[in-house]
C-alpha cells in the first residue's frame, strides 16, 4: 500500500488546561527506524497518564488532587510520570491497538499485516530490566492519538482474539498497571483484597486480576455505579467512602480486615483503608487521583508489620501474560464509551469527570 505523507492527530504543545492540546489534519506521518513497526492505529484507550502529563500534575509543586485542569505552578525539572521534562510536541495514548503497515530494516516481515497491541513501556533492550532506562509510551515517545504511530518491534504483541480495536484498546495501560501491582504484592487465593477506586479502567482490572489469582475481593466505588460492575466478579461492592469500613467488611464478607489493599485514589479516605489492614498485610499503590498528600500513622505501619509498595514500571513478563489472559478469555474488556479522534478533548473531559464505569476510547 502507499502511505501518506500527512495525518490526522492530536498533539500536546505544553503542560496545561484542554487548549495546550489541538487536533491537526496535516501532522507528518512518523518515520520509521530499523527496530520500529509502523501501526495504523486502529482505537486509543485514555488513561490518567495523558490528564496528569498533559496538566502537570506529576510535579512535586502540586499537592491537590487530580482535576484535569493546568496548575499555575509546575516544577519545570519534574512535570511528568518519570521526574523528568517532556519534548514538546508530543502525542499522547499509550493503549494503541493497530494494524502493522511497515516493517523497519531489523525487523521481521511477517509482521505485515497483523494486528498488533502495544506494550506501554518503551524498554532499552540491552538492559530491559533496568527501570531507569525505562520509559512511556505517549510520553518520552509519540503514542497513539494519531492515524499512525510507530512502535519498537519488541514493544508490540500480535494479538488473536475476536474483539474489537476499542475493545482491545481498554487494556493495556489500565490492565498492566493492576497486574503489576498484585504483582507486587505477591497476591495469592488466600488474600482478601480491597480494591479502591473499583469503577475505574485501573480499578475494574484490579478486581478482575484478583478473582482470576483466586483471592475474595471488595471493591469501593460509587453506589450508582455498582450495577454496571457486578459481572466483575467482585465478592463485595461498597461505598466509595463508608462511614464505617470495619463495619461495612464485617457485614459483606464476614470478617473486619483485609490482607491487601490495592489503592489508586489516596487522599482523605487513605488512613481508613490503611486501618483495616491486618497483621502482616500489604499495601500496593499506582495512583492518587483524590489527592498524593495523606496522612499514615506510623505505629499503624510498624505495630502491625506491613508492608507498603510503590508500583510504576513494570516487569517485561507481565504484558506477555496479559496478552495470554486476553486471547484465552481470562479476562474482559469494559468499554465505556468511543470518541473520534478529533473529539479526544470532550473524550477527555468525560474521563475526567468519571461518571463512566471502565475505559473510554477514541478511534481514528
Amino acid at each position: 500500500m502507499t502511505l501518506p505523507d500527512k495525518m490526522n492527530a492530536y498533539v500536546l504543545h505544553r503542560h496545561g488546561d484542554m487548549d495546550a492540546m489541538s487536533f491537526h489534519t496535516d501532522w507528518p506521518v512518523p518515520a520509521i527506524g530499523a527496530d520500529d513497526v509502523l501501526i495504523r492505529v486502529g482505537a486509543c484507550g485514555l488513561n490518567n497518564t495523558d490528564v496528569n502529563t498533559r496538566s502537570g500534575w506529576y510535579s512535586k509543586a502540586v499537592t491537590d488532587a487530580t482535576s484535569g485542569d493546568g496548575y499555575e505552578t509546575v516544577d519545570a525539572e519534574d512535570p511528568s510520570w518519570g521526574g523528568a521534562p517532556l519534548a514538546f510536541p508530543r502525542i499522547q495514548g499509550a493503549d494503541a491497538v493497530g494494524t502493522v503497515v511497515a516493517v523497519g530494516a531489523n525487523g521481521d516481515s511477517a509482521l505485515h499485516g497483523k494486528r498488533v497491541i502495544l506494550d506501554c513501556w518503551q524498554r532499552d533492550w540491552d538492559d530491559p530490566m533496568n527501570r531507569d532506562k525505562t520509559g512511556y509510551f505517549g510520553s518520552e515517545r509519540d503514542g497513539g492519538f494519531a492515524e499512525y504511530t510507530t512502535a519498537d518491534r519488541r514493544n508490540v504483541a500480535v494479538i488473536e482474539s475476536d474483539l474489537t480495536d476499542a475493545e482491545l484498546a481498554t487494556f493495556s495501560c489500565s490492565y498492566s498497571t493492576a497486574e503489576g501491582m498484585l504483582s507486587r504484592a505477591a497476591v495469592t487465593a488466600e488474600d482478601v483484597v480491597l480494591v479502591t477506586g473499583a469503577s475505574g479502567g485501573v480499578g475494574s482490572a484490579l478486581i478482575q486480576l484478583a478473582k482470576r489469582r483466586g483471592a475474595t475481593v471488595v471493591g469501593l466505588a460509587s453506589e450508582a455505579k455498582h450495577a454496571a460492575m457486578v459481572e466483575l466478579g467482585a465478592d463485595a461492592l461498597l461505598p466509595r467512602a463508608p462511614d464505617d469500613l470495619r463495619g461495612a467488611l464485617r457485614a459483606a464478607i464476614g470478617r473486619d480486615s483485609v490482607t491487601v489493599v490495592a489503592d489508586i485514589v489516596g487522599g482523605s479516605a487513605f488512613p481508613a483503608t490503611i486501618d483495616v489492614l491486618a497483621r502482616g498485610g500489604r499495601y500496593t499503590c499506582s495512583g492518587a487521583i483524590a489527592g498524593p498528600m495523606v496522612q499514615l500513622d506510623l505505629r499503624t505501619l510498624y505495630l502491625r508489620d506491613l508492608t507498603f509498595t510503590g508500583s510504576t514500571v513494570v516487569a517485561p513478563h507481565i504484558f506477555t501474560d496479559l496478552v495470554g489472559y486476553i486471547e484465552r478469555g481470562e479476562v474482559r474488556p469494559l468499554l465505556a464509551a468511543t470518541y473520534k479522534l478529533a473529539d479526544l478533548a470532550v473524550a477527555q473531559q468525560a474521563f475526567i469527570d468519571k461518571a463512566h464505569v471502565g475505559n473510554i476510547v477514541v478511534t481514528p
